[in-house]
């Protein structure tokens, strides 16, 4: 599977095509990088958005693997606008579970960022974050959204 690396100031990035959709964006280098047009683009657009132009990704392709309760929660996830926040309880309202299911399915989001998992909180904080930087890199992508941050009270989801 084709994958490009690029530099973000949360971190390497490395993005994973297959089929002609993106799979996977890991933190971290890759160690085999190879250049397609879809992972050229995304890597060029998430370079934009981490300079503050706004993206909601929502045109690229992306095909994560998943359960089909998991697939329904990441779609979900997509429908929640930049800058804004979603708590674990209103996404288990809209899809069906309970907020440590949501929980568990962000944490298993395989394209984060593509995929905001980031924009899920807690009713009593900001809950938790699997990327590299944990809730720092949460809370640095919610402030360059200008989304809502909630108080640092309690992070149970």
């Amino acid at each position: 599977m084709p994958q490009l690396s690029m530099h973000s100031p949360i971190g390497d990035l490395t993005l994973t095509e297959e089929d002609g959709a993106i799979v996977a964006l890991d933190w971290g280098w890759g160690r085999d990088q190879d250049e397609t047009p879809l992972l050229r683009q995304a890597c060029d657009r998430l370079d934009a958005y981490f300079d503050g132009v706004a993206d909601d990704f929502a045109d690229l392709p992306l095909a994560p693997y998943g359960t089909p309760y998991r697939q329904a929660v990441w779609q979900a996830l997509r429908g929640i606008p930049l800058g804004e926040t979603r708590t674990y309880r209103d996404l288990a309202l809209q899809v069906g579970g309970s907020p440590r299911s949501i929980g568990q399915a962000n944490g298993a989001n395989p394209i984060p960022i593509l995929i905001p998992c980031h924009r899920v909180v807690s009713t009593q904080g900001l809950g938790g974050y699997s990327g590299d930087g944990g809730l720092t890199d949460k809370i640095y992508l919610l402030e360059l959204e200008r989304a809502p941050i909630p108080a640092l009270a309690n992070q149970d989801a």
